[in-house]
């Protein structure tokens, strides 16, 4: 079926995408002056780097020559799909002067809710989440509100049924391959009709398992990706921020994590002690072997269990 929705998969863009039904635009904090940050420095290939990409960009129609007070800096990142760099523009200048758009943005427990039953799963990672520069460019901070409103009307008839999508990530979901060739079917046509594209490297159709948003998605439930484990103890902050997000998953987190996060309080001095070392390895161990989570079947009754004590508490 894919292979009669090729074109929703292209090679690249070549040229400007049509008008869409909903326009961004960026509404500035009352009385705020132009903001210009000089360019940064770039290495020599670099700057060969960035002459042909904005030639690409011109010849497409993404951006045209400005003359405005306004500027902010580019720069190139690392490509995580295919290597290279990918050219940025650091809008944090413009990001502090703008009145944020206040759409919600889904919470991921919320969107997997919605999973009980299923068994067939596909992914599309839509091609150039953002517009660029004519239309809208990744980066600035409204981007992902106004993304999400776009694709919230494109899909509003299959949210909730047998779509979820997380800005320009879409996964379709159903009980059987039947329902799922013809959930498929709407997805690829809806895209093909609102001209949205994907690319084809990033998606994967017709599976048992998936990765999607972190979590492997599966007819028993959900479990933790095991790419998600931290590799050092140095970042304290940053591993407790990590493991905390999968709570959910690990019995008795905050007394395992209670010598770590002790180092984490106000004037607490850095010393890496053996409760230390043996909760970090706890944690990690815990966090690879963590239990499935299944679906809730909301058509049957609930037992909520509470525990507590003097160093956490949770309900289940």
């Amino acid at each position: 079926m894919v292979s009669d929705f090729l074109d929703v998969f292209p090679k690249e863009l070549l040229g400007l995408l049509p008008d869409r039904d909903v326009e961004f635009a960026i509404e500035l904090v009352p009385g705020t002056a132009p903001v210009s940050r000089r360019p940064y420095r770039m290495a020599p290939d670099e700057l060969k780097k960035l002459k042909v990409q904005l030639q690409e960009q011109l010849d497409k129609g993404f951006i045209r020559p400005s003359s405005s007070p306004w500027g902010c800096p580019a720069l190139f990142v690392e490509k995580k799909d295919q290597g290279g760099k990918r050219l940025c523009v650091d809008y944090r200048p413009l990001n502090a002067v703008t009145v944020k758009n206040k759409y919600p943005l889904p919470h991921i427990d919320i969107l997997f809710d919605q999973l009980a039953g299923a068994k067939v799963f596909s992914k599309i990672d839509l091609r150039y989440g953002f517009y660029k520069y004519l239309v809208m460019s990744f980066g600035l901070t409204n981007a992902p509100a106004f993304f999400r409103y776009m694709m919230n009307s494109v899909f509003m008839n299959e949210l909730d049924k047998f779509v979820l999508v997380f800005i320009d990530d879409i996964l379709i979901y159903s009980k059987s391959e039947e329902e799922h060739k013809e959930h498929l079917w709407i997805v690829l046509t809806r895209l093909r009709e609102h001209k949205l594209y994907a690319k084809f490297s990033k998606c994967a159709f017709w599976l048992k398992k998936v990765s999607f948003l972190g979590h492997i998605l599966f007819e028993k439930g959900v479990a933790v990706h095991p790419s998600k484990q931290p590799k050092t103890v140095t970042e304290i902050r940053s591993f407790l921020g990590l493991v905390g997000y999968y709570r959910r998953f690990i019995k008795d987190f905050s007394k395992t994590a209670k010598p770590m996060t002790s180092l984490t309080k106000k004037n607490a001095k850095y010393v890496w002690s053996s409760n230390c070392e043996e909760a970090f390895q706890t944690l990690k161990k815990l966090l690879t072997s963590a239990p499935v989570l299944a679906q809730p079947d909301v058509t049957k009754p609930f037992d909520v269990y509470c525990d507590a004590s003097g160093n956490g508490l949770a309900v289940s």
